[in-house]
Formats: structure tokens, sequence, C-alpha cells
């Protein structure tokens, strides 16, 4: 009887196989969906357990804004795919210029909707990126590898760092000592190994949609750009945000509907600049003023927003 060789064992998590779903190929579809929505429940746990790290990130990032710099995701396949995704959603939410967040991944814009994996292996194409990127040291550059290893991403870092910018690194293994010596900031949230093996767009993509809407929204939120838990920085470009515009003035203000909409056209669209009016009773030019002066925090200016009530 022949043993059958143990095989090399890949020291990445997410690169060694998932004992629990290994017969997932017999599986029927409900048993398919119950071996995987397993495995996503453990994700938010393992999220959890580097919250003091993503809260450092997080940190990181704010100080950046404040000094002028941007965020920079830089990745590859899923992981650049997020990062892009993250950045494009920041300005619709939180009115922030395109230029504030920004996502690069490897391969350009088409690998968006293209795949081009090949590209993570391209060294000169992630130190280059980082240039066409005018990356300056007053950034935050934030390289995500799922495996830690994407030499696309790796270049990228060593670059940003040359320049002097502050660096971070996402990944679901622990990565190589050079980027763990480097970075500033390692978030390293370890889901294990995937239900199909070294598909990261499971459990580790999971992970990582998870950590970037915590470290924009969180760096956002810290930036004044939330009155209590109200995106009172959205940018109106759809039917569906300017009602949302008025209702979050009409319910912090206690005004109809009209009422909220002119408030809104006064205020040369801001939502948040019309609330300050509106609770304080001045015109827009003083409102300026005192948002200006607290900041752009809404609550330091014009109080406390109104309590949530149960429906």
């Amino acid at each position: 009887m022949t043993v059958p060789s143990p095989g090399y064992h890949d020291p990445r998590l997410t690169e060694q196989r998932n004992p629990r779903t290994q017969r997932i190929d017999v599986a029927t579809a409900l048993e398919i969906v119950d071996l995987l929505n397993a495995e996503d429940a453990t994700v938010a746990p393992a999220v959890h357990a580097v919250r003091a790290e993503l809260a450092r990130a997080v940190d990181l990032v704010v100080e950046a804004f404040r000094g002028g710099g941007r965020l920079i995701y830089v990745g590859a396949g899923t992981s650049g795919r997020l990062g892009v995704l993250d950045a494009s959603e920041c300005p619709p939410t939180f009115g922030t210029p395109p230029e504030m967040v920004v996502g690069v991944i490897a391969g350009g814009y088409t690998a968006l909707v293209k795949s081009s994996e090949g590209a993570e292996d391209d060294v000169n194409a992630g130190m280059a990126a980082m240039d066409q990127a005018g990356v300056v040291p007053r950034d935050f550059v934030l390289g995500i590898a799922a495996s830690g290893t994407t030499p696309f991403v790796r270049a990228a870092l060593s670059r940003a760092q040359t320049i002097g910018a502050t660096t971070g690194l996402l990944s679901c293994s622990d990565p190589p000592r050079v980027l763990a010596d480097t970075c500033d900031v390692l978030i390293l949230p370890k889901v294990g190994p995937e239900a199909l093996t070294g598909s990261t767009r499971l459990k580790a993509g999971t992970a990582t949609k998870l950590v970037l809407n915590t470290l924009s929204t969180g760096a956002m939120i810290r930036l004044g750009r939330a009155y209590g838990n109200l995106m009172v920085d959205l940018t109106a470009v759809s039917d569906k945000l300017r009602d949302r515009g008025e209702r979050i003035v009409m319910e912090c203000c206690g005004v109809a509907r009209e009422a909220a909409r002119a408030a809104i056209v006064a205020a040369n669209g801001s939502v948040k600049l019309a609330i300050v009016m509106v609770k304080l009773g001045v015109g827009k030019a003083e409102a300026e003023r005192r948002l200006g002066e607290a900041g752009g925090f809404v609550r330091r200016a014009a109080g406390d927003p109104p309590p949530v009530t149960s429906a």
C-alpha cells in the first residue's frame, strides 16, 4: 500500500486547506450554503481581534488628513478592487474630494472589471504606481494583500516608505519580516484557511471589506463628518440622497420638508451647514464661522442631535 506524500505545506494561512470543507465538492446546495456561512461567521471575531491595530490605523489616517495628506489604498486582484471600491464610496458618503481617498490596483482600472492577476507580480509597476499617484510624506499608504506576499504591494510599500509616507499593511496572513519591520501599522485579521483553498475572495475578502469600511468611516467620523450617527456631509447627487439630506435636516431641526429644502438651498447644498443655520437661527456666513470655529463638528457648533426614538 502506497502512503500519500504529505506534500509542501504553505505557511500562508490563506493557502492552507480547510479540514471543515474537504468534502464540499460532494455537498448539496444547502450544505454548501451552510458550510460557507459557518466559515463566514468566523470573520467578524477575527476583525475584532485586531481592533487595537485598526484603531491605530484610524488615528494615522486622521493625522494624514489633518496634515493635508491622503489615504491611498494599494492592492492587486480582489484586494485592489476592494480598495478602489472603498475609495470611490467616500465622496458621496462623506462629501470628500475624490483625491482625498485613492485606490490603486495592479493592472490599472481595467483590472476592476477584467481579471489581470498576473499584474500582481510586477515589482516595477508597484514602485511606479506610487510615483504616478504622486505619493508624498504626508500621505498614508495602506497595502492590501490577503496572503501578505503580493510583489506589487510589497514594492509599492517599499517605494512609499522611501518617499517618507506613513505605511500600513492589511493582510490575513503573517507578512514577510521586511514588511513587519518597516510598516507603521499591521492589521492582520487571521480568518484561517478558505472554504475553497486559496480563494481569498471569500473570508479574506470579507475581512478586508470590514476593515476598510471601519478605517474610512472611523477616520471621517473623527474629522467631524457625522452628526450623531447621521452622514451630514453626504453629497446629494441623486433623488435618494437629496431626500436623505432633507430628512436629516427635518429630524435634526424639527422643521417641515419645505423648510429643510429651503435651508439646504440657502446653504448651497450643504446639509451640515443647513443644520447649523436652522438650529442657531443664523445666516450662511455666520453658520460657516461657527462651524469653522468648531472644527467642522456640528455637535460643537449647534449642540446635541435629537435622540434616536424607537419605532
